[in-house]
């Protein structure tokens, strides 16, 4: 190990004795459990931390949660020793959610937690907390402000967490999380504008199902611009799947979910690139009034 991954290393291991200290001082957490990468790891140093008794991890089930990453959750849980609790959240229902504002996520984190909270204090949970980490302050997260309004806790951001920090510990606990890739809601493939419907979630859903089995690894997302689906492959996959064969089997995979056109964008994935079409990015809350970009900047065939 190099210096620099030595210092890297004890720094991490550093935020993770105050993690665990942390913890402690609050005696029993529940924890808003996604089964991604931050979730995952903060519910298993819980476990550590506090014992089973004292977790309890709580599962929010919509139209707009991947299946995979619920079976990820469920499974990292299983392995971990983790108590879950599963409910169920009625986001869509919500017509400021379904219009699909800038804003969405706020309406979203406030279902979760509106329903989260009363489960959690009805079994003797006070402290509620989530995955939040130092990273995610840097960008336009409005469902972060929902969690400040139900007095959810975010301590891998208030200890300085990064998000390669808890891919180092992960890896180094074994949790299977440390490197899958970052997947958001299934809403966030619809540019802001366009409305949230169970049958755009699913068309988005099934094609990125259809893309992992054909073999694309990595950071993937299946932007939903109506008849067409723009795709976003990681730098590593582009030149394999931007070959003559292998554009036309992204495209057919693509299609039989149900989309006329399909592109793969040859700028590769960016996270929060529709945050960028709708001229949002790192603006802020101030951004809200951004127009709607509902196809706007979708490359051509």
């Amino acid at each position: 190990m190099t210096q620099h991954a030595a210092r890297a290393e004890g720094s991490a291991l550093d935020r993770e004795h105050a993690l665990m200290a942390w913890l402690r001082a609050r005696g029993r957490v529940a924890v808003g459990f996604s089964g991604g990468v931050d979730s995952a790891y903060l519910a298993c140093v819980a476990v550590e931390a506090l014992g089973a008794e004292g977790v309890l991890a709580i599962i929010g089930r919509s139209a707009s949660y991947p299946a995979e990453q619920w079976a990820t959750a469920r499974r990292v849980a299983d392995d971990f020793g983790v108590p879950v609790l599963e409910i169920d959240t009625d986001e869509l229902h919500d017509p400021r959610y379904a219009a699909n504002p800038v804003n969405r996520c706020y309406f979203c984190k406030t279902e979760l937690w509106t329903r989260l909270l009363p489960e959690a204090h009805a079994r003797g949970f006070d402290m509620v907390v989530d995955g939040t980490n130092a990273d995610d302050r840097g960008d336009y997260r409005p469902g972060a402000q929902a969690g400040r309004e139900h007095d959810v806790h975010s301590p891998l951001a208030e200890l300085g967490f990064t998000k390669t920090d808890i891919r180092e510990r992960s890896r180094a606990r074994g949790i299977p999380t440390w490197q899958q890739p970052s997947s958001p809601c299934l809403s966030s493939r619809l540019p802001y504008g366009t409305a949230v419907t169970v049958e755009r979630l699913r068309q988005v859903e099934v094609a990125e199902a259809q893309l992992r089995k054909l073999g694309v690894a990595g950071d993937l997302r299946v932007r939903h611009h109506g008849d067409t689906a723009r795709v976003e492959l990681s730098a590593r996959e582009l030149a394999r799947w931007l070959a003559p064969d292998g554009e036309a089997a992204v495209r057919d995979a693509v299609r039989a979910a149900g989309f006329a056109e399909v592109v793969i964008d040859p700028r590769g994935y960016r996270s929060g690139s529709l945050n960028v079409l709708a001229g949002v990015g790192l603006r802020g809350p101030g951004a809200a009034s951004a127009p709607p970009v509902a196809g706007a900047a979708v490359p051509r065939d």
